[in-house]
């Protein structure tokens, strides 16, 4: 089963009638809508009840953050996320997401919704609709309105009881418990003057790490109306406490802890510190500064951390974004948040051919959000640097599952970017990238010509290598490989491969070096299509030499993206000469590398060779696990099966003797056994499988 939950930073305390009331609710296919206000503890609760489920029959148990989400158009993309889809199909995410959860019989936690209560309504109502036993459990400030829905509202504790206790095992986990029957009737007090609201009590409590309870108490006395800055409107009480007690935490905050506080606001999820210096440095917040404040907001509860990184609660960064606004910075950190991403994709482009690669697919990975959230403004600003961070990322992207995203962003950027903006070209590329991989191989050929002319018009060697590789794939998948060869020669002999049009071959070509090139992605790229294009010419002998003589350069740069797929050639070169202990070995080792980048489109493929030279072995007991996995990641990439031409009968085949070896009904039940495991768990039994041999 697949089960992709959050962890718990901290205990949920009390609720038990409204944690009974959810599990008795959760039950059933539909859908569960947790509601109240703000700092209520609706995450909280559908945490703790999906985490303590009685999930048997279940396929699957998954949470989806919504609140780093600010754009609509990326509330599939996050939700596939969450259920670990990475889509690589022409169609809609909404309908990758149907497909997907079909008949399926998920549990699929959508929280903090209130700000895409329109968008998030519209998609629940289209998964429901198509798949039956779904059940959507929801956290909002309000009910998405559908019919069927049922609602638990969530109020204040009971101050003098659950609201206490809350308050005394936060006091005693800040480092100070209540010692004496005046502190517990003080802190009953407090309790009652904070309406029972959990976060309230949690945010007082912390304050408990550097003022005395009596100090604490004597604040809400003194300053109430001060700093509870309400918006206009009319509220409820317990929303004035909740904005009290974040009040105090402000008032109670150095001046540079609440500069801090205001510009770390922006970021849409969690941060380190590295990334904080490079948005929020500047004024008063010095390097040491910074750490210091940083430091300070933690202790305040302001910031939590948490592995490693930092995040705020969503009523804090809301508190937070109204003060960026007072400041009159909101513009300037948006901006200085962008300019960061652009720096930082940056540096990961330029450290994809390196030992760093992998560290930088896991960095680009926890930045997605952040990098969708530095796109949208520059393209809202019409700033072309938009092409540059699309371009930069795409890779990283793509590999982890982002297709959809990869082409809506690099669509936008392009249409608001002047035509003559060399950057077009790497855009354009992206945009052929995310098509083909997406089996538009007509509409991606058409945007790999037109990066194409384009680089080859401004003299971009690189942009011409690319773009290449880009038509050699296509045409590999169309079982073109003697097309493909022949792009990838023209780009690795003269780095110009003159474009199709006659009336571009008036263009000013790139002269290619008559030294020896220095390796860039765009040959390695050529390079790689070219060992798949000899293999499927059936110039085996060749193939397999060019595909070592590479591996071995990507070892020494300890690269794992091209070496990975130089294994896959390396697994079918040996399969097709019937050296299929030595495939095993291949395939195996291109299982690893897919597995450090995250590339579950390439581990689909591997499992697929691995599955072949088990059953080729004459070892069904493997191989069917192997076929087990291969079609729970295919699955989870939304396709069938998708390779090169002659990889596709091979796997009919393996499928087919496997289950004659086995029986039908042995082969089923084996099959049934190992897809009830979790994907990760799964692909660890194979694995280990192949090391026990």
């Amino acid at each position: 089963m697949l089960i992709n939950l959050p962890s718990e930073t901290t205990p949920c305390l009390g609720r038990a009638a409204e944690l009974a009331e959810l599990r008795q609710l959760l039950r059933e296919p539909g859908l569960v809508t947790v509601t109240g206000g703000a700092g209520m503890g609706k995450s909280r609760l559908a945490l703790r009840s999906a985490r303590e489920g009685d999930w048997a029959g279940f396929d699957a148990v998954c949470w989806a953050d919504l609140w780093p989400v600010q754009n609509d158009a990326l509330l599939s993309a996050s939700v596939a996320d969450a259920l670990r889809l990475s889509d690589h199909t022409s169609r809609t995410l909404v309908e990758a997401l149907c497909d997907w959860l079909g008949n399926r019989r998920v549990l699929l936690v959508l929280d903090s919704c209130e700000h895409l209560v329109a968008a998030t309504r519209s998609l629940v109502a289209d998964l429901l609709t198509v798949c039956p036993r779904l059940t959507v459990l929801v956290t909002s400030r309000e009910a998405l309105g559908m019919a069927g829905e049922a609602v638990v509202e969530l109020g204040p504790l009971d101050p003098a009881a659950e609201g206490f206790a809350l308050f005394e095992a936060r006091a005693t986990a800040a480092g100070r418990p209540l010692r004496d029957t005046t502190e517990r009737q003080l802190a009953q007090r407090l309790s009652t003057r904070l309406e029972g609201v959990p976060l309230a009590l949690e945010l007082a409590a912390g304050l408990l790490r550097h003022r005395t309870l009596q100090e604490a108490w004597d604040l809400t006395e003194e300053k109430p109306e001060a700093l509870d800055r309400q918006e206009p409107g009319p509220h409820p009480s317990r929303h004035s406490a909740l904005r009290t007690a974040v009040g105090w935490s402000h008032e109670l905050c150095r001046p540079v802890e609440r500069l801090l506080w205001a510009r770390l606001a922006v970021f849409p999820g969690s941060f380190d510190a590295d990334l904080a210096a490079l948005v929020c440095l500047g004024g008063p917040l010095t390097a040491d500064t910074l750490r210091e404040a940083l430091t300070g907001l933690v202790r305040k509860s302001v910031v939590v951390l948490h592995d490693g990184r930092y995040r705020m609660l969503d009523s804090v960064r809301a508190y937070g974004r109204m003060w960026l606004r007072e400041l009159d910075e909101e513009q300037t950190v948006a901006a200085r948040h962008a300019a960061a991403m652009l720096d930082t994709s940056r540096r990961a482009n330029e450290g994809w051919l390196g030992a760093e690669q992998q560290n930088w697919y896991a960095r680009m990975r926890d930045l997605f959000h952040d990098v969708c959230l530095a796109t949208r403004h520059l393209i809202d600003a019409e700033d072309s640097t938009a092409l540059e961070l699309i371009g930069n990322t795409a890779f990283f992207w793509v590999c982890s599952g982002h297709l959809h995203e990869v082409a809506y962003y690099a669509q936008l950027a392009l249409e608001v970017a002047p035509a003559d903006d060399p950057r077009r070209v790497r855009a354009l590329w992206t945009l052929g990238l995310a098509r083909i991989l997406q089996s538009d191989h007509v509409t991606g050929r058409t945007h790999a010509r037109a990066s194409l002319r384009e680089a080859f018009a401004t003299g971009d060697t690189e942009g011409v290598r690319q773009a290449a590789y880009l038509e050699g794939l296509a045409a590999l998948l169309d079982g073109e490989p003697i097309t493909a060869l022949s792009r990838a020669d023209e780009a690795l002999r003269a780095g110009v491969p003159a474009p199709r049009d006659a009336a571009d071959r008036s263009a000013a070509a790139p002269r290619a070096d008559p030294a020896r090139p220095t390796l860039t992605f765009g040959l390695m790229l050529c390079g790689l299509v070219r060992v798949f294009a000899l293999t499927g010419a059936g110039r085996l002998d060749q193939a397999r030499r060019e595909a070592l003589a590479q591996r071995e350069v990507c070892v020494d740069l300890r690269e794992y993206w091209t070496r990975s797929y130089l294994d896959y050639q390396l697994a079918l070169i040996a399969l097709l000469e019937e050296r299929h202990r030595e495939a095993a070995g291949h395939a195996r080792d291109m299982l690893d590398a897919k597995q450090r980048i995250g590339d579950q489109f390439g581990i689909a493929m591997g499992l697929d060779l691995l599955a072949t030279s088990w059953c080729a072995q004459e070892d069904p007991e493997r191989a069917v696990v192997a076929i087990a996995a291969s079609d729970r990641f295919w699955s989870a990439v939304g396709l069938l099966r998708r390779g090169t031409p002659e990889v596709l009968p091979m796997c009919a085949l393996t499928r087919a003797r496997t289950r004659a070896l086995l029986g039908s009904s042995a082969y089923e039940e084996r099959v049934r056994r190992a897809q009830s495991m979790a994907p990760e768990s799964l692909l660890h039994t194979v694995l280990e499988q192949q090391r026990t041999r």
